[in-house]
């Protein structure tokens, strides 16, 4: 994959509006699509993984890391970076294939997942991985672990953001809202929460298990700022990102509705691809339907 001509540098300029350029916009779109092929590739290649909610927030994720992180591939423990943390750490093909894309590792290690030995395992760690802040495995407790880094860099003088992606499963956990309740008290505004919304879980849709509704209105009642949006909508992305940058005195939360397996029709809404890999045939169909979008833009 080429480099895009994104201003993909450590340390972004800060965004004078809350609207992206067409080109940027064009640029952007056509990279998540290359980044979902890596995705698929990495799940087929290995026989197993989380393709879906991997694939369902890649758009999110990709405009975090290409337009407003502070991060530098040359030195990831740059002390003034801004932090991501993968909670749903089963999803981790995505942020493998981003980091890929800026260098942390070669590309070429994409294949080895969840192979012996590999610094891509199946659930993200820290040890193995340059660019993972933290290990991810047991749900419920990556905005635990953000507040608190948030926290560390605050009373470091940093200027670091910490943004904390989450699936809507975890939202079932009681410790995601004491850490809410914390982040809100101790009027954390460095932190920034992003909910992957796709309403799926592994056994099946999140209302029939245990519906986690209405999200907004209870981020909301625990004081923070809220943002709802449809999470495959760049201008919508870009604009609350931007406005997460603003709030002052309160932590922030982007509840993003997602499709789980976006760009793969056999896998969208699906609650079923979860977990799984392709057979020959349908990774061949994802191939051609993802190439087809990128080849449309």
């Amino acid at each position: 994959m080429s480099a895009p001509s994104l201003s993909l540098s450590a340390v972004p300029t800060p965004p004078s509006s809350h609207r992206l350029s067409p080109q940027d916009l064009a640029l952007l779109k056509k990279t998540a699509y290359e980044l979902r092929k890596d995705v698929v590739t990495m799940v087929y290649r290995a026989k197993s993984g989380h393709p879906g909610g991997a694939l369902g927030h890649l758009d999110v994720l990709w405009v975090l890391f290409a337009k407003f992180m502070r991060h530098d591939p040359r030195n990831p423990k740059w002390p003034d970076r801004d932090r991501f943390v993968l909670s749903n750490g089963h999803t981790c093909p995505g942020i493998y294939s981003v980091l890929a894309h800026f260098g942390y590792f070669p590309r070429e290690d994409l294949w080895t997942f969840r192979k012996m030995g590999s610094h891509v395992q199946g659930h993200i760690s820290s040890k193995h991985t340059p660019g993972v802040e933290t290990d991810g495995g047991s749900l419920g407790m990556g905005l635990s672990q953000g507040k608190g880094i948030a926290m560390a860099t605050r009373l470091d003088g940093r200027p670091s953001r910490v943004y904390v992606l989450m699936s809507d499963g975890e939202q079932q956990e009681g410790q995601t809202w004491e850490a809410a309740m914390g982040a809100a008290h101790y009027k954390v505004d460095n932190l920034c929460g992003i909910v992957d919304y796709n309403r799926i879980q592994i056994d099946g849709p999140l209302p029939q298990i245990k519906d986690v509704a209405p999200l907004a209105a209870k981020y909301k009642a625990f004081g923070w700022e809220v943002f709802d949006i449809d999470g495959h909508d760049y201008e919508q992305i870009y604009d609350a990102l931007s406005r997460c940058g603003e709030v002052r005195g309160r932590p922030s939360v982007i509840i993003s509705n997602n499709i789980p397996g976006k760009g793969v029709s056999y896998m969208e809404n699906t609650y079923k691809w979860h977990h799984g890999s392709p057979t020959p045939e349908q990774y061949e169909q994802a191939m051609k339907e993802l190439d087809a979008v990128i080849h449309s833009l």
